[in-house]
């Protein structure tokens, strides 16, 4: 064989073997997607510094006032969709239930291969919205809050974690795996941002503290 068309050939499954390993990453449980990313430190204390500072007004809240869940894609609601975004291997059925696969909780470390073990975490609580600025938006605006897949505020974590964190903020609750804390308070400090939502002085000091080690 000519020397061009044996360079050429092999040119040819240099890319195909490219190609297959790129479909292979696309694939791989490790290339499964998650919480969006939240902005750096050095923007999220940016952030912080700006936020107002107020007490917060608890009166009137109610859960339903945050309609979940809504339709995200197809027939997937938004915590199937959570669900399929943060797992490896999802196999759901044609009402995009989950019916296997395996999860990661970043706050405990555990890994679950039933669905029914995660709850999708509101990474800045519903309550905690409500009592920081949310109680005067509209309906649809706390809808959409409750809903929001893209910002890092929602996130499939063990169920009874999530129970435990319950309405609390970073002053009061932080996930017990240390090497998330940073990611957490990130996130957190991106959200309220994003919302206008306020912070209280004890939930400022404590975000101060954890950015300043990030």
């Amino acid at each position: 064989m000519p020397k061009f068309y044996a360079r050429r050939r092999l040119s040819i499954l240099a890319t195909l073997t490219g190609l297959l390993a790129s479909v292979a990453l696309f694939n791989s449980p490790s290339a499964s997607a998650a919480l969006p990313t939240p902005v750096s430190a050095a923007t999220a204390r940016g952030y912080l510094a700006s936020l107002t500072v107020a007490t917060e007004v608890r009166t009137g809240y109610s859960r339903d006032l945050f309609p979940t869940w809504i339709t995200i894609s197809g027939t997937c609601n938004t915590r199937e969709y959570v669900l399929k975004r943060d797992g490896s291997n999802v196999v759901v059925n044609s009402a995009c239930t989950a019916t296997s696969g395996s999860w990661y909780s970043p706050y405990d470390g555990a890994t679950w291969t039933a669905a029914s073990d995660l709850d999708i975490d509101h990474l800045v609580p519903l309550a905690e919205a409500w009592d920081s600025g949310a109680r005067n938006w509209t309906t649809a605006q706390r809808q959409a809050f409750a809903n929001d897949v893209t910002r890092p505020q929602l996130l499939a974590v063990t169920d009874n974690v999530n129970q435990s964190k319950s309405d609390q903020d970073p002053a009061e609750w932080m996930p017990s795996l240390t090497s998330y804390r940073c990611t957490y308070v990130r996130a957190w400090v991106q959200v309220k941002y994003y919302y206008g939502l306020s912070v209280d002085s004890a939930e400022k000091s404590a975000l101060t503290s954890y950015l300043s080690a990030c």
